[in-house]
């Protein structure tokens, strides 16, 4: 597993100085079904807009 996750989307909930990511999991999905081919055929969902829970 990696040991420092980056995310410069810092209106997330998760985001932490230094643009890092402070959520205890990471969960990102395939717009395609279970494979995706490049960057653009995945979201993260684990992303939270700050303030909103």
């Amino acid at each position: 597993m990696a040991k420092d996750v980056l995310c410069e989307v810092n209106n997330c909930h998760y985001w932490a100085k230094g643009n890092r990511c402070s959520a205890n999991e990471i969960y990102v999905v395939s717009h395609k079904g279970d494979q995706a081919k490049n960057t653009e055929e995945t979201d993260c969902k684990t992303f939270k807009p700050e303030g909103n829970w």
